[in-house]
């Protein structure tokens, strides 16, 4: 049977129809909005695709960048795959999967890697992907955890986090929202670098840009004394979930439980009104090593694991 769904290449004049999908996606979050993905468009080769059925009209996005004969949804984002409205329905998937293997075949493209959306991130149920994915014989090549607080049924804090929030709270810091994200950066470039040998994804011009772009989804909060920014959490806000971007406190913030007190107020008392709280993945080396000491400390919050997958298919 022919198939009614054509596929485009994403172009600049497409930005309108693609962001405006975005905003009444079933599973889309700021991070596919174009501002957000072509910031880093020198560093990827963008491959997005736009799907459209019959009449023309657009059924779902997906963020895209290829690199050689492989194309990934998407290198730049921590997760991606195929956007859809409320409108997607897992036969309509199933049809879009095999057009995507179709077309892929005729752009000489041999592989796909597919960076599925956590649940968490759905605004309603939004899985046809995966089982569309299971269909065409995609494989899991790689999966990360990372640990989520329900914000709606929390579990207590640990004792034990429960005494360093006290003992912390003694200190009479001040957590406030910032705006100083090349001062909380600096700390942060810092913490990578001695402890793991690495950098930040972005840079503080970069993040500060994109906070500016997105000041209701992008924000820096921060222990101060005395004026001085001791630590400091950025959080990715969607609908459902406030994601924990960045953690870092400096050595003194690190004595006064800086950070205890910021998280603190960011899961008992801002982030209230979401689903969920993410701190990240704890995982390394493609999910096959666990850094039990990071993971035990987000789980001390009352976070427990949800999982990040990687697929790849072999067109």
């Amino acid at each position: 049977m022919t198939s009614t769904i054509s596929i485009n290449r994403y172009t600049s004049r497409d930005k309108e129809a693609w962001d405006n999908f975005i905003a009444r996606a079933k599973n889309g979050v700021f991070l596919f909005y174009r501002d957000y993905m072509d910031y880093h468009a020198d560093r990827f080769v963008d491959h997005s695709l736009m799907f459209f059925g019959a009449d023309d009209a657009l059924l779902a996005v997906m963020p895209a960048n290829i690199n050689g004969d492989v194309l990934s949804s998407h290198g730049g984002l921590t997760f991606g795959g195929i956007i859809t409205d409320s409108c997607m329905k897992t036969s309509l998937m199933l049809e879009l999967f095999e057009t995507l293997k179709c077309f892929l075949q005729s752009a000489k493209i041999q592989r796909l890697v597919y960076k599925a959306i956590p649940h968490i991130y759905h605004q309603m149920p939004a899985e046809e992907d995966l089982y569309a994915l299971y269909r065409v014989g995609a494989k899991l090549f790689r999966r990360d955890v990372s640990t989520t607080i329900d914000l709606q049924t929390k579990l207590s804090f640990s004792k034990g986090r429960k005494y360093e929030i006290k003992q912390a709270q003694k200190h009479e810091l001040e957590v406030k929202r910032s705006k100083a994200f090349d001062v909380f950066m600096a700390i942060e470039e810092l913490v990578l670098d001695t402890k793991y040998d690495s950098k930040p994804t972005h840079t503080a011009a970069e993040l500060g840009m994109l906070a500016e772009k997105f000041p209701e989804a992008i924000k820096l909060f921060v222990a101060t004394r005395n004026n001085e920014t001791l630590g400091g959490v950025v959080i990715y806000e969607s609908q459902n979930v406030a994601h924990a971007q960045y953690i870092a406190a400096s050595d003194e913030g690190k004595k006064v439980g800086a950070l205890d007190l910021i998280l603190n107020y960011l899961i008992s008392d801002y982030c209230s009104g979401k689903k969920y709280f993410d701190f990240g993945i704890s995982t390394v080396n493609n999910g096959r090593e666990l850094n039990l000491g990071l993971i035990e400390n987000k789980q001390s919050f009352g976070g427990r694991a949800v999982v990040y997958d990687f697929y790849e298919l072999e067109i």
